[in-house]
């Protein structure tokens, strides 16, 4: 993969997608890591100009990264095409699950830009996620253009319904400034949120700078922390045993409670 170096600590795949494609993703993995993190990026990137961001936030918040190209972008085949990323994200989902062994639970999805879509098209879907990042994203791609009241049947990327399927604590990030989503985006999509997380809005933040304010760190860190709290609070508890057995069971080195 191009602009990724061979001791970045990085494991490369290409996956099969259901329209046939094959997405090229990659995997940087922390070794205390709890919690793991599916970047999905903006429109005018790849993984190659990406590298440097995710080695910071592997660093920095302690997590696994998993990212990928859309269909078409990068070394991936295909074209771009809104359900071409819907497949996408999809693929590199089950890759996790089946080859990294990362459950839902401790699954945090994080969409950029465009990168919303897919994004909250797979939140929309799972039952157990831990939590959602929108970053600077959109409510729907005609909205973008245009300030338009209703959801249109030709509209891409319809954030502005799925957000309300979303059963998982959402964070929102947003630039004040952003000149090509419009903050209003934003905003919107944490009013309608069910869960909310604290929102970062970013004074004099633009579209794709917000990873440059000292803020922007400072705060997903606070919410990755919130989140591996909430994902000890909710594990599943060690059944308690009969106080009549306590004493046959305290002899007993081999008796196994159940897994947690």
């Amino acid at each position: 993969m191009t602009g990724v170096s061979p001791d970045a600590g990085v494991e490369v795949r290409a996956l099969p997608t259901r329209a046939g494609t094959r997405v090229v993703s990659a995997f940087w993995r922390h070794p205390a890591a709890r919690l793991t993190l599916l970047y999905s990026h903006g429109n005018a990137a790849d993984l190659g100009q990406m590298v440097g961001l995710f080695l910071e936030l592997r660093a920095h918040l302690r997590v696994n990264i998993m990212s990928y190209d859309y269909s078409g972008y990068g070394a991936s085949t295909g074209k771009p095409s809104e359900y071409n990323t819907y497949y996408d994200i999809e693929a590199v989902y089950d890759c996790l699950k089946k080859d990294y062994g990362i459950e839902e639970e401790d699954l945090i999805l994080y969409g950029q830009s465009v990168g919303s879509g897919p994004t909250l098209h797979l939140a929309s879907r799972l039952e157990k996620l831990r939590a959602v990042v929108l970053h600077s994203g959109i409510l729907s791609g005609i909205r973008v253009l245009y300030p338009v009241k209703v959801t249109l049947w030709f509209d891409i990327f319809k954030n502005i319904d799925k957000i309300k399927q979303v059963d998982c604590p959402v964070l929102v990030i947003h630039g004040i400034a952003d000149e090509i989503v419009d903050f209003t985006h934003g905003k919107r999509l944490w009013e309608l949120a069910k869960e909310k997380y604290e929102p970062l809005w970013i004074k004099g933040g633009g579209h794709c700078n917000l990873e440059t304010y000292p803020e922007y760190i400072r705060h997903l860190r606070k919410f990755i922390n919130a989140m591996e709290k909430l994902a000890k609070d909710k594990a599943p508890k060690p059944p308690q045993l009969p106080s009549s057995s306590m004493t046959e069971v305290k002899h007993n080195k081999c008796l196994r409670f159940g897994k947690r």
